[in-house]
């Protein structure tokens, strides 16, 4: 059995190794960070199609699809890295056959088609505002 002692120091040491990852004008709502990042993955919450200047949603789909890759980008280089250190995204659609302006987005951060990472659409909640929102995992060259 292991020593009290040492399991507390193992518990201090894996927390000191996670850092939040906060964008000033992401921040939520609630005391959680907009990503995780423990060596060199890193790890989003949900990325919401806010504006970070105005904390306001826009209506439409192409205005939120925008904000939301921006702000992508914003958190991925907040923890260090950059779009090339993606290599899996999870997009919320409210309307899951309402991909246009997401596709376009997409393929302004995401241009070479021998270097994307894996994507997967999901239902967004209907109890959100948002049309898009996106969780990502990415792996940081350390």
């Amino acid at each position: 059995m292991a020593n009290p002692t040492d399991v507390g120091t193992q518990a201090i040491t894996a927390a000191s190794r996670r850092r939040s990852v906060t964008v000033v004008g992401l921040a939520h709502r609630h005391p959680v960070p907009n990503a995780c990042r423990i060596g060199n993955m890193v790890f989003s919450g949900a990325i919401h199609g806010v504006s970070p200047t105005t904390q306001e949603l826009p209506a439409g789909m192409a205005a939120q699809s925008a904000n939301v890759f921006a702000n992508m980008r914003a958190v991925i280089e907040a923890a260090g890295g950059s779009a090339e250190d993606i290599i899996k995204v999870d997009i919320y659609l409210r309307d899951s056959s309402d991909r246009v302006a997401v596709n376009e987005e997409w393929l302004r951060m995401f241009p070479d088609s021998e270097s994307r990472p894996a994507r997967h659409v999901r239902p967004l909640t209907p109890d959100s505002a948002s049309l898009v929102q996106c969780e990502f995992v990415a792996v940081i060259k350390i």
